[in-house]
């Protein structure tokens, strides 16, 4: 968390509630260390097998390139999705608008420039984000309802 982020878009306190509960999710999913571990794995084996197979390090290196195009790069997306989702519910059930998330992601869209191509990319594109956000923040709505007294059941 940066204080750049909230200075730069001027966020609300729903849309930090939003940044946290991500970031929060990340820790609780144990992100990082699953994703060390699947690196080390897969680069002991690459590592091995190009060995084996004498592919010496060029192949090696084709070996990784391939690894993250195919495994690491979809793995670290799907891992972005993940903690967007847990985020909103942990932010809905504080009593925070899951919508907020949304309108942070809009935010974010007007300061970055141009994307780069979603298969070489760690995280999900803007408009693929927002769409899940969007999705995944009415399913938590009742959640933030609930928090709020504001049962419409």
């Amino acid at each position: 968390m940066y204080t750049g982020l909230i200075d730069q878009l001027n966020i609300t306190d729903a849309e930090l509630a939003a940044v946290m509960g991500h970031e929060i999710a990340h820790a609780l999913r144990e992100h990082a260390r699953e994703r060390a571990s699947e690196q080390a794995v897969a680069g002991t084996l690459i590592s091995v097998g190009s060995k084996i197979l004498g592919l010496g390090d060029v192949g090696e290196q084709g070996g990784q390139y391939a690894y993250m195009g195919l495994m690491g790069l979809p793995n670290s997306r799907s891992h972005e999705t993940e903690a967007d989702r847990i985020g909103v519910e942990l932010a809905a059930r504080a009593g925070y608008d899951p919508r907020a998330a949304i309108t942070l992601w809009q935010k974010m869209g007007t300061l970055g420039g141009a994307e780069p191509a979603k298969f070489l990319s760690t995280h999900p594109s803007r408009d693929d984000r927002i769409a899940d956000l969007t999705d995944y923040a009415t399913r938590v709505m009742p959640l933030y309802e609930q928090t709020r007294g504001v049962n419409k059941h």
